[in-house]
């Protein structure tokens, strides 16, 4: 399935979104700012997001693994996003690099099970979850795992990482681009597409509500550079204005369902 989604020009991308749990939060623990509307319920999607040219095979984060998806209380996870990416056809083998945006828990769930996959993460990232600061901070310890930052960074030694300081164009068509805010060393990806451009905001914007309306999302490393990163990434998007939240359901409703898919949990952005 997944070769005949291949784009045929070169420096030119397709990109899906597969979403692998949902769980349903407060708003005032999603947003920011209070108002009005904190005490309501929300529904909040995890993905990840598959990045496929003629010849290369991305994964954008990894998600949540099996093993830390029993421990966390209301979480409806659908499957590995490995298990699911292979009912589209990719196996973990076949995944040449793993851009990871962040290195929340959520986002680098299944790293250790891509045996072939180039790590990119932004220095500024590794350096903190790997630095004393976070180490003293409480809130940050159920939001990252060391076991997956330990594995990242061993990867290193066997040539499999590559730190990016800033902007850096990976493949033609494809690039990251370092934003901060809801993180230390928080990066977006952007891709050519047939479409035009597509910025994968990741958690820069957990919602639509975030980036539209200038609303910062709850869980931030530093707010200015959070509203800093909203400006980035709709200049990134200039042209098209297409951007991928982070957690937001409405991914699925706004993009045609991936043909033929099993589940109908992956999506075609682009």
């Amino acid at each position: 399935m997944i070769d005949t989604l291949r784009p045929a020009a070169a420096g030119t991308w397709r990109v899906l979104a597969l979403q692998y749990a949902r769980r349903t939060a407060v708003r005032g623990n999603l947003f920011h700012q209070r108002d009005e509307r904190s005490a309501e319920s929300q529904e909040v999607a995890y993905y990840v997001w598959l990045a496929l040219s003629q010849t290369r095979t991305v994964l954008i984060d990894a998600g949540i693994s099996p093993a830390t998806a029993e421990s966390i209380d209301g979480l409806d996870y659908f499957g590995s996003p490995l298990q699911l990416l292979g009912e589209l056809g990719p196996t973990p083998g076949e995944i040449d690099t793993c851009i990871l945006t962040h290195l929340h828990y959520d986002h680098t769930g299944v790293v250790a099970d891509l045996p072939a996959a180039r790590y990119v993460v932004q220095r500024r990232e590794l350096e903190y979850w790997n630095g004393p600061w976070a180490a003293r901070i409480t809130r940050e310890q159920w939001l990252h795992s060391r076991a997956d930052t330990d594995h990242i960074s061993s990867a290193d030694r066997g040539g499999r990482l590559d730190i990016v300081d800033g902007d850096l164009e990976l493949f033609p068509g494809l690039s990251v681009h370092a934003v901060g805010g809801h993180t230390a060393g928080m990066q977006v990806v952007r891709a050519n597409t047939r479409r035009g451009p597509v910025v994968v905001a990741s958690d820069a914007s957990h919602f639509y509500e975030n980036i539209e309306d200038d609303s910062p999302f709850a869980i931030l490393h530093a707010l200015p550079d959070m509203y800093g990163a909203f400006d980035r990434i709709r200049e990134l998007a200039a042209g098209t204005g297409i951007v991928v939240p982070g957690h937001d359901p409405l991914v699925r409703r706004r993009f045609p369902a991936v043909p033929d898919a099993p589940g109908a949990h992956a999506v075609i952005i682009g």
